[in-house]
């Protein structure tokens, strides 16, 4: 699902609610705080064009809910309230999709002009419109910030949305493709964007971007896509084995697995409880996955491999969230 499709999703969900309202992000990478304070943990990210539904303040923050959805707080200098007619007009209107890794919304079409803000990948704005075509000039493409002020980006840096949504591929090349751009990016708790993500911001970034909308937070994506019941030891999640037995174990587990594959590490659930889950990664083929721990970095699930990642034993769940995995076509890694 794209993130149109979800703002149209939320505006239908929450309309006949009352409250303050909407709001839609006007920060290329929104900070959202578990509590209305700048020293307070950092709960997840919102990026440039999504919406928000606005339930509660306190001085200048703002409660709100976000697409997943997330409850967490923001400043207000980083959303624009708009009413419910203003939202359904946001939503209706031709948009842009910032897809390259990193650009710059500048005042006029030229590198040589000032900075407005930056974009991530990822971010929303809407497109500049003359006679009802979108503006160009000089390789830029005008732009409308979700506040109103009009500038400039690189045409090479932005997709028109609609063509963009439609042309997801899901499939575990992109799925792949998407997750390596993240090599080496700052482990951030909280982050899900270009600019520092945590585990499961990684996968709810690198699914989002090939159009598939997941939860934030790792164990409601492990409640997602199709259970696969991964063969285990429930004894050797708690505790690391020799090398050798682990390495049994663990050829065990993946090798019913295919790339694009989640998955899920923590301590299973005894007497019938909830397993605990406190990790998630992108399996990429032969016992190799990505994930951010750390840093966003490729490690291996089997012992004795270059990049042991040493917490492999307590991989406890997988799930296929992909709908039609073309396997033939991802390379190994």
């Amino acid at each position: 699902m794209g993130t149109l499709s979800i703002m149209a999703g939320i505006l239908l969900s929450c309309f006949s609610q009352s409250g303050p309202g909407y709001a839609v992000v006007n920060l290329s990478v929104n900070f959202l705080r578990e509590a209305p304070d700048y020293t307070a943990e950092l709960g997840t990210q919102a990026l440039m064009g999504s919406v928000v539904r606005i339930i509660g303040e306190d001085g200048y923050w703002k409660q709100v809910i976000t697409e997943e959805p997330y409850t967490a707080w923001c400043t207000d200098l980083g959303l624009v309230e708009m009413s419910d007619t203003e939202i359904r007009e946001y939503i209706e209107a031709p948009k842009y999709i910032c897809t390259s890794w990193r650009s710059t919304v500048l005042t006029e079409a030229s590198v040589k002009s000032d900075k407005i803000c930056d974009l991530v990948e990822g971010d929303i704005l809407r497109q500049g419109m003359k006679r009802g075509h979108p503006t160009m000039k000089n390789g830029f493409a005008q732009v409308v910030l979700p506040d109103g002020r009009k500038g400039y980006v690189r045409k090479k840096d932005m997709m028109d949305y609609a063509r963009w949504e439609e042309t997801r591929m899901p499939d575990a090349e992109h799925i792949i493709k998407e997750a390596m751009k993240f090599t080496g990016v700052p482990y951030l708790w909280g982050g899900a964007s270009p600019n520092g993500v945590d585990c499961s911001g990684l996968v709810r970034h690198v699914f989002l971007m090939n159009g598939i909308e997941l939860p934030r937070n790792a164990s409601s994506q492990a409640a997602s896509g199709k259970d696969l019941k991964i063969p285990f030891d429930p004894g050797l999640c708690s505790a690391p084995q020799d090398m050798e037995t682990l390495k049994a174990e663990m050829l065990r587990r993946t090798e019913s697995l295919m790339p694009g594959d989640l998955l899920f590490f923590g301590t299973p659930g005894t007497d019938g409880g909830k397993d605990r889950i406190t990790h998630v990664g992108i399996y990429l083929g032969n016992g190799k996955m990505i994930h951010s721990s750390h840093v966003v970095r490729t490690n291996s699930l089997i012992p004795g491999e270059t990049g042991y990642y040493e917490n492999s034993y307590r991989l406890i769940k997988a799930c296929r969230i992909l709908p039609d995995n073309d396997f033939s076509r991802v390379k190994d890694k």
